[in-house]
C-alpha cells in the first residue's frame, strides 16, 4: 500500500484490474458471499479439477486446469492487460503456503478472499489449540525440513504432499514419540481423522491431500497405542488429552523463529567492517548465546560497530536496536543488515545520552563506552546484560557495578589462536587478542 493511502472498512485495496484468489473452504463451509459474483462477472477462471467441478462457473467464461503454473499465469497475465475479469479458485486460506506468493511472484495484482485453511479445520477437528504450533509444508520441496521440523518441536502441522506424506514422515518419525493426527479430506462427505503412531502411519496409505499433525509426548515413556486406530472416528479425547502431549509445554511467544540457514558466529568476511573493528566469531558465540536472542525478545546493541552481534541476533529472531555514535559505522551496520536481510533499527548517538527514551530491553549486548554507558543500562533493568573487555582494569569495576545492581555475574576470558599458513606449506597457530566476557542475569 502507498503510504499515507486509507482503506475504508470492508472495502478492497486491490486495483480495479486486480486477479481475484477465492478460497474453498476447507472446514467444508458455504464458499464465501463474494464468490458468486466475481464468478458470474468472470471471463477467465483458473483453479484444480476438483474445485471448478465445485463451483457455478459462468457458461461463457473460459478455464484452466490447474497443472503446470506456467500457462495459467500466461493466460492470467493476458487477462489483465486486456481488461478481463480473472478468477483464481485454491483451497482454503490461499496465502498460506498456497498460490498467492507464486501469483505475486509474476506481478499480478490480486484481491484475495481466504477461506478457513486446512491447517485451522484440522485443528479444529481435533479439538486442539494451535497457537504455539509451528507450520510447514512438505509439497514440492525437499520433506527433510518438514519431517525434522515433527523430531524437534512439540506441535507441528505438515501439508504434505504425493510421496512427502504421512507415510514418509511416519517413517522418519519412529523412534520419537509422537501421536500423528492425519486428516483426510477435509471438508468433504468423504473426511476422516485418524490418530495414529509413526508406526501406524508408515504402515499405509494415503488420500491426498491430507494434513498431519506431529504432537510430542509429555513423557517419552508415554508411547501411543493403537487403542484409537479407527478407520471411521476422530481422535477418542483421551488420546490426545493436553496431560499426555506436550500442549502445555509449548513456546507461549509468537511462531517458533527458524535458525538462521547459514548458522551464527560468521566468519568476520562476512561483514563489511573498519580497521578489524569487528566482534571475532569466537567471541561472538559466547557473546550471542549470552543473549538468548529469539522471537518476542528485544536486544540493545551499544557500541555496535559494524553490528555483528546485533545483525546475529536478529537472524535467531529477536528485535534488534543498535546504538553506535559514528555516523560511517551506522552506514556499515545498515549495509551489513540489507545484506543479511534482517531489520535492526539504528540510533546514531553517544551513550548513554541515546539511551533516553528507548523502549525496553530484554538483553543488553554492551560492545562500547565506559562504567557511566554500564550504569546507564542497569537502571533500565534487562534481564540479561553481556559486555567484551579488552582493558583488564575495567573488568573489577564492572563486575562491582553489577553486583551492586542486584546482578549475579559471570565472566570468562576467551583468547583463540587460528590457523595460519606459512611459507613452504607450513602451518602456525596465530593468536588473536584475549577479551574477557562478562554476563549479568537479573534473578
Amino acid at each position: 500500500m502507498v503510504a499515507g493511502a486509507s482503506v475504508t472498512p470492508g472495502a478492497s485495496a486491490a486495483p480495479a484490474n486486480a486477479v481475484t484468489v477465492v478460497g474453498l473452504d476447507a472446514a467444508g463451509a458455504p464458499a464465501h458471499p463474494a464468490l458468486g459474483p466475481v464468478l458470474a462477472a468472470a471471463g477467465l477462471v483458473v483453479g484444480a479439477a476438483r474445485h471448478l467441478a465445485a463451483v457455478p462457473v459462468p457458461a461463457g467464461a473460459d478455464t484452466v486446469t490447474l497443472g503446470p503454473l506456467a500457462p495459467a499465469l500466461d493466460r492470467l497475465a493476458e487477462a489483465v492487460a486486456a481488461g478481463v475479469p480473472a478468477v483464481v479458485l485454491a483451497s482454503g486460506d490461499p496465502g498460506l503456503f498456497g498460490i498467492v506468493r507464486r501469483l505475486r511472484a509474476a506481478g499480478l495484482p490480486l484481491r484475495v478472499v481466504p477461506a478457513v485453511s486446512s491447517v485451522a479445520a484440522a485443528f479444529a477437528r481435533a479439538g486442539l489449540p494451535w497457537d504455539g504450533a509451528a507450520v510447514v509444508t512438505a509439497h514440492g520441496r525437499d520433506p527433510r525440513p518438514a519431517l525434522n521440523a515433527c523430531r524437534a518441536l512439540p506441535l507441528v502441522a505438515v501439508l504434505t504432499a504425493p510421496g512427502a506424506g504421512a507415510t514418509e514422515l511416519g517413517e522418519g518419525l519412529i523412534g520419537w514419540s509422537r501421536r500423528l493426527l492425519v486428516a483426510e479430506h477435509l471438508g468433504t462427505d468423504a473426511e476422516r481423522i485418524r490418530a495414529v503412531t509413526p508406526e501406524q502411519a508408515a504402515a499405509e496409505t494415503w488420500a491426498d491431500p491430507h494434513v498431519l499433525l506431529s504432537l510430542a509426548a509429555a513423557d517419552p515413556a508415554d508411547r501411543p497405542d493403537a487403542a484409537s486406530d479407527r478407520a471411521d472416528a476422530v481422535p477418542d479425547p483421551a488420546d490426545a488429552a493436553p496431560d499426555r502431549f506436550v500442549l502445555g509445554g509449548m513456546r507461549a511467544d509468537n511462531q517458533p523463529a527458524a535458525a538462521p540457514a547459514e548458522g551464527w558466529a560468521l566468519p568476520e568476511s562476512r561483514y563489511a567492517h573498519r580497521d578489524s573493528m569487528i566482534t571475532k566469531s569466537e567471541v561472538r558465540a559466547l557473546v550471542v548465546a549470552r543473549l538468548r536472542p529469539r522471537l518476542g525478545r528485544l536486544v540493545w546493541d551499544i557500541g555496535a560497530g559494524s553490528g555483528s552481534v546485533g545483525i546475529e541476533c536478529a537472524l535467531l529472531g529477536a528485535a534488534v536496536l543498535a546504538v553506535e555514535q559514528d555516523a560511517d559505522a551506522c552506514a556499515t551496520i545498515r549495509a551489513n543488515a540489507r545484506a543479511h536481510a534482517v531489520d535492526v533499527r539504528i540510533v546514531t548517538g553517544r551513550a548513554p545520552q541515546a539511551l533516553v527514551g528507548l523502549p525496553e530491553p530484554d538483553a543488553v549486548f554492551v560492545g562500547g563506552g565506559g562504567v557511566d554507558v554500564l550504569a546507564a543500562v542497569v537502571a533500565r533493568r534487562p534481564e540479561r546484560v553481556v559486555l567484551t573487555l579488552a582493558a583488564l582494569d575495567r573488568v573489577a569495576p564492572a563486575v562491582g557495578l553489577l553486583r551492586a545492581a542486584g546482578y549475579p555475574v559471570e565472566g570468562a576470558q576467551l583468547s583463540a589462536a587460528r590457523l595460519a599458513d606459512l611459507p613452504g606449506g607450513s602451518i602456525r597457530l596465530a593468536a588473536t587478542n584475549p577479551v574477557v566476557v562478562l554476563t549479568g542475569e537479573r534473578p
